[in-house]
Protein backbone atom coordinates (compact mmCIF):
# COMPACT_ATOMS: atom_id res chain seq x y z
CA UNK A 1 0.00 0.00 0.00
CA UNK A 2 1.47 3.15 -1.14
CA UNK A 3 1.41 5.93 1.38
CA UNK A 4 0.40 8.52 -1.25
CA UNK A 5 -2.82 6.29 -1.86
CA UNK A 6 -3.94 6.37 1.80
CA UNK A 7 -3.20 10.11 2.48
CA UNK A 8 -5.11 11.68 -0.53
CA UNK A 9 -7.74 9.88 0.11
CA UNK A 10 -8.16 10.56 4.06
CA UNK A 11 -6.64 13.65 4.06
CA UNK A 12 -7.09 13.83 8.01
CA UNK A 13 -4.85 11.06 8.55
CA UNK A 14 -1.20 13.08 9.36
CA UNK A 15 2.32 12.11 10.12
CA UNK A 16 1.67 12.53 13.45
CA UNK A 17 1.00 9.86 16.26
CA UNK A 18 1.70 7.49 13.80
CA UNK A 19 3.44 4.51 15.42
CA UNK A 20 1.23 1.67 15.69
CA UNK A 21 0.36 0.11 18.69
CA UNK A 22 -0.91 -3.11 20.32
CA UNK A 23 -4.58 -4.57 19.31
CA UNK A 24 -5.94 -3.79 22.66
CA UNK A 25 -9.11 -1.00 24.07
CA UNK A 26 -6.56 1.58 24.99
CA UNK A 27 -4.19 1.44 22.17
CA UNK A 28 -7.13 1.78 19.73
CA UNK A 29 -9.29 4.39 21.54
CA UNK A 30 -10.46 6.97 18.72
CA UNK A 31 -9.39 10.86 18.93
CA UNK A 32 -12.46 13.06 19.72
CA UNK A 33 -15.28 12.57 16.84
CA UNK A 34 -14.42 9.43 16.01
CA UNK A 35 -17.09 6.47 16.70
CA UNK A 36 -17.05 5.07 20.02
CA UNK A 37 -17.99 1.44 20.30
CA UNK A 38 -19.03 -0.86 22.78
CA UNK A 39 -17.05 -4.01 23.34
CA UNK A 40 -19.26 -5.70 21.15
CA UNK A 41 -19.16 -3.77 18.44
CA UNK A 42 -14.99 -3.17 18.51
CA UNK A 43 -14.02 -4.05 15.45
CA UNK A 44 -9.94 -5.17 16.16
CA UNK A 45 -8.17 -5.03 12.44
CA UNK A 46 -4.84 -6.20 11.76
CA UNK A 47 -2.76 -4.79 9.10
CA UNK A 48 -0.64 -6.68 7.56
CA UNK A 49 1.90 -4.18 4.70
CA UNK A 50 5.80 -4.02 4.99
CA UNK A 51 6.08 -0.79 4.31
CA UNK A 52 6.10 1.18 7.97
CA UNK A 53 4.50 4.43 6.38
CA UNK A 54 1.81 2.99 4.50
CA UNK A 55 1.19 0.52 7.31
CA UNK A 56 0.90 3.74 9.89
CA UNK A 57 -1.35 5.90 7.72
CA UNK A 58 -3.94 2.91 6.96
CA UNK A 59 -3.28 2.12 10.62
CA UNK A 60 -4.41 5.76 11.81
CA UNK A 61 -7.07 6.10 9.38
CA UNK A 62 -8.75 2.98 10.87
CA UNK A 63 -8.50 4.56 14.47
CA UNK A 64 -9.89 7.74 13.04
CA UNK A 65 -12.67 5.65 12.23
CA UNK A 66 -12.83 3.82 15.69
CA UNK A 67 -11.50 1.07 14.79
CA UNK A 68 -9.16 -1.01 17.12
CA UNK A 69 -5.98 -1.31 14.49
CA UNK A 70 -2.08 -2.55 14.73
CA UNK A 71 -0.02 -3.84 12.10
CA UNK A 72 2.62 -6.22 11.10
CA UNK A 73 5.04 -6.07 8.26
CA UNK A 74 5.77 -9.69 7.75
CA UNK A 75 3.85 -13.07 7.06
CA UNK A 76 5.63 -15.12 9.76
CA UNK A 77 4.05 -12.20 12.61
CA UNK A 78 0.85 -12.11 10.57
CA UNK A 79 0.27 -15.92 11.14
CA UNK A 80 0.93 -15.10 14.82
CA UNK A 81 -0.96 -12.16 15.26
CA UNK A 82 -3.86 -12.77 13.43
CA UNK A 83 -5.55 -14.82 16.32
CA UNK A 84 -6.53 -11.51 17.89
CA UNK A 85 -8.41 -10.10 15.27
CA UNK A 86 -11.71 -9.83 14.15
CA UNK A 87 -10.57 -8.80 10.38
CA UNK A 88 -6.95 -9.27 8.64
CA UNK A 89 -6.06 -6.30 5.51
CA UNK A 90 -3.47 -8.74 4.13
CA UNK A 91 -0.96 -7.43 1.72
CA UNK A 92 0.05 -10.19 -0.74
CA UNK A 93 3.38 -8.62 -1.33
CA UNK A 94 5.35 -9.44 1.42
CA UNK A 95 9.42 -9.68 2.06
CA UNK A 96 9.49 -13.12 3.64
CA UNK A 97 6.34 -15.31 2.77
CA UNK A 98 3.92 -15.57 -0.43
CA UNK A 99 0.68 -13.50 0.71
CA UNK A 100 -1.39 -16.01 -0.50
CA UNK A 101 0.17 -18.97 1.74
CA UNK A 102 0.15 -16.33 4.39
CA UNK A 103 -3.93 -16.06 3.48
CA UNK A 104 -4.38 -19.93 2.75
CA UNK A 105 -2.72 -20.41 6.64
CA UNK A 106 -5.37 -18.08 8.20
CA UNK A 107 -8.11 -19.42 6.27
CA UNK A 108 -7.16 -23.08 7.59
CA UNK A 109 -7.06 -22.63 10.80
CA UNK A 110 -10.03 -20.11 11.92
CA UNK A 111 -12.82 -17.98 10.16
CA UNK A 112 -11.32 -14.46 10.41
CA UNK A 113 -12.08 -12.53 7.16
CA UNK A 114 -9.10 -11.30 5.47
CA UNK A 115 -9.28 -8.39 2.42
CA UNK A 116 -6.44 -9.23 0.12
CA UNK A 117 -4.88 -5.45 -0.74
CA UNK A 118 -1.88 -5.76 -3.50
CA UNK A 119 -0.85 -4.33 -7.00
CA UNK A 120 -1.53 -7.72 -8.77
CA UNK A 121 -4.60 -6.78 -10.26
CA UNK A 122 -4.88 -9.11 -13.29
CA UNK A 123 -8.01 -11.53 -13.12
CA UNK A 124 -6.00 -14.60 -12.57
CA UNK A 125 -4.51 -12.79 -9.79
CA UNK A 126 -8.35 -11.87 -8.25
CA UNK A 127 -9.28 -15.64 -9.28
CA UNK A 128 -6.20 -16.73 -7.11
CA UNK A 129 -6.52 -14.60 -3.69
CA UNK A 130 -10.16 -15.58 -3.20
CA UNK A 131 -9.43 -19.28 -3.80
CA UNK A 132 -6.96 -18.73 -1.43
CA UNK A 133 -9.20 -17.85 1.11
CA UNK A 134 -9.81 -13.80 0.88
CA UNK A 135 -13.07 -12.60 1.53
CA UNK A 136 -12.74 -9.56 -0.75
CA UNK A 137 -9.84 -8.47 -3.31
CA UNK A 138 -8.83 -4.42 -4.02
CA UNK A 139 -6.32 -3.43 -6.23
CA UNK A 140 -4.25 -0.55 -6.06
CA UNK A 141 -4.77 2.28 -5.63
CA UNK A 142 -8.07 1.99 -3.71
CA UNK A 143 -10.08 4.65 -2.19
CA UNK A 144 -10.16 4.57 1.68
CA UNK A 145 -13.68 5.38 1.48
CA UNK A 146 -14.67 1.89 -0.20
CA UNK A 147 -11.68 -0.17 1.72
CA UNK A 148 -14.17 1.17 4.89
CA UNK A 149 -17.55 -0.06 3.09
CA UNK A 150 -16.19 -3.27 2.02
CA UNK A 151 -15.04 -3.65 5.63
CA UNK A 152 -18.76 -3.05 7.26
CA UNK A 153 -19.86 -5.62 4.65
CA UNK A 154 -18.09 -8.08 5.27
CA UNK A 155 -18.64 -7.58 9.22
CA UNK A 156 -22.08 -7.46 8.63
CA UNK A 157 -22.34 -10.83 7.16
CA UNK A 158 -20.22 -12.57 9.55
CA UNK A 159 -21.17 -10.47 12.97
CA UNK A 160 -25.14 -10.44 12.22
CA UNK A 161 -27.35 -7.84 14.54
CA UNK A 162 -28.33 -9.21 17.74
CA UNK A 163 -32.03 -8.54 18.06
CA UNK A 164 -32.98 -4.94 19.71
CA UNK A 165 -35.22 -5.15 22.34
CA UNK A 166 -38.13 -3.65 21.11
CA UNK A 167 -39.56 -1.49 24.27
CA UNK A 168 -36.78 0.20 26.32
CA UNK A 169 -37.17 1.21 29.86
CA UNK A 170 -34.91 3.06 31.39
CA UNK A 171 -36.41 4.03 34.84
CA UNK A 172 -39.00 6.26 34.70
CA UNK A 173 -38.93 6.27 30.51
CA UNK A 174 -40.23 4.34 28.12
CA UNK A 175 -39.58 4.30 24.51
CA UNK A 176 -41.64 1.74 22.21
CA UNK A 177 -40.03 1.04 18.88
CA UNK A 178 -42.52 0.31 17.19
CA UNK A 179 -45.53 2.81 17.64
CA UNK A 180 -42.51 5.23 18.31
CA UNK A 181 -43.72 6.60 21.29
CA UNK A 182 -41.99 7.79 24.09
CA UNK A 183 -43.68 8.19 27.37
CA UNK A 184 -41.60 9.17 31.13
CA UNK A 185 -43.67 8.81 34.07
CA UNK A 186 -46.70 7.48 31.99
CA UNK A 187 -47.39 10.42 30.15
CA UNK A 188 -46.32 10.79 26.20
CA UNK A 189 -43.53 12.57 25.24
CA UNK A 190 -44.06 14.24 21.34
CA UNK A 191 -40.69 13.94 19.87
CA UNK A 192 -39.44 14.60 16.16
CA UNK A 193 -38.23 12.13 13.96
CA UNK A 194 -34.57 13.10 14.36
CA UNK A 195 -35.16 13.44 18.26
CA UNK A 196 -36.66 10.25 18.75
CA UNK A 197 -33.97 8.31 16.39
CA UNK A 198 -31.44 10.33 19.19
CA UNK A 199 -33.04 9.16 21.78
CA UNK A 200 -33.29 5.81 20.69
CA UNK A 201 -29.86 5.32 20.20
CA UNK A 202 -28.51 6.29 23.50
CA UNK A 203 -31.39 4.40 24.94
CA UNK A 204 -29.99 1.23 23.30
CA UNK A 205 -26.55 1.96 24.68
CA UNK A 206 -27.35 2.96 28.39
CA UNK A 207 -23.79 2.66 29.53
CA UNK A 208 -21.87 3.62 27.14
CA UNK A 209 -20.48 7.25 25.06
CA UNK A 210 -21.82 7.63 21.67
CA UNK A 211 -20.10 9.52 19.61
CA UNK A 212 -20.99 12.78 17.24
CA UNK A 213 -19.84 10.92 14.33
CA UNK A 214 -22.00 7.51 15.06
CA UNK A 215 -25.13 9.93 15.36
CA UNK A 216 -25.05 11.62 12.41
CA UNK A 217 -24.31 8.23 10.67
CA UNK A 218 -27.06 6.67 12.73
CA UNK A 219 -29.54 9.34 13.15
CA UNK A 220 -29.12 11.49 9.95
CA UNK A 221 -28.29 8.93 7.93
CA UNK A 222 -24.68 10.86 7.09
CA UNK A 223 -21.20 9.52 7.75
CA UNK A 224 -18.99 12.40 6.73
CA UNK A 225 -19.92 15.26 7.32
CA UNK A 226 -18.67 16.81 10.45
CA UNK A 227 -20.57 17.23 13.23
CA UNK A 228 -21.83 20.51 13.66
CA UNK A 229 -24.56 22.34 15.68
CA UNK A 230 -27.48 20.32 14.19
CA UNK A 231 -26.77 17.49 16.94
CA UNK A 232 -26.45 20.06 20.02
CA UNK A 233 -29.94 21.24 19.14
CA UNK A 234 -31.40 18.72 19.22
CA UNK A 235 -30.00 17.78 21.63
CA UNK A 236 -31.39 20.87 23.96
CA UNK A 237 -34.36 20.84 22.56
CA UNK A 238 -34.74 16.81 23.89
CA UNK A 239 -33.44 17.73 27.37
CA UNK A 240 -36.19 20.34 27.79
CA UNK A 241 -38.91 17.90 26.47
CA UNK A 242 -37.29 15.59 29.07
CA UNK A 243 -37.48 18.20 31.61
CA UNK A 244 -34.32 17.88 32.78
CA UNK A 245 -30.66 18.33 30.96
CA UNK A 246 -29.65 15.11 33.05
CA UNK A 247 -31.11 12.68 30.91
CA UNK A 248 -28.46 13.58 28.20
CA UNK A 249 -24.70 13.85 29.85
CA UNK A 250 -22.44 15.63 27.06
CA UNK A 251 -18.79 13.88 27.62
CA UNK A 252 -16.83 16.89 26.22
CA UNK A 253 -14.63 16.31 23.23
CA UNK A 254 -16.61 12.72 22.51
CA UNK A 255 -20.25 12.76 21.96
CA UNK A 256 -22.88 11.93 24.34
CA UNK A 257 -24.41 9.21 27.09
CA UNK A 258 -27.49 8.64 28.57
CA UNK A 259 -28.49 9.83 32.32
CA UNK A 260 -31.00 9.67 34.66
CA UNK A 261 -32.47 12.65 36.87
Amino acid sequence: MTLQTIESLDPGITGEDREAQPLSPSAGAPQAGAPVRTDREALRVLVVESEPRAAQSLVQGLRRHGYLADSVATGAKALHAHHSADLVLLDLDLPDLDGLEVCRSIRSSCETPVIAITARDTELDRVLGLQAGADDYMSKPYGFRELLARIQAIMRRVRPREPQERIIVRGPLRIDLDNWEVRLDGKPVELTRKEFGLLRMLASRPNSVVSRRQLMAQVWDDSWSRPGRTIDTHVSSLRNKLGSSSWIITVRGVGFRLGHP
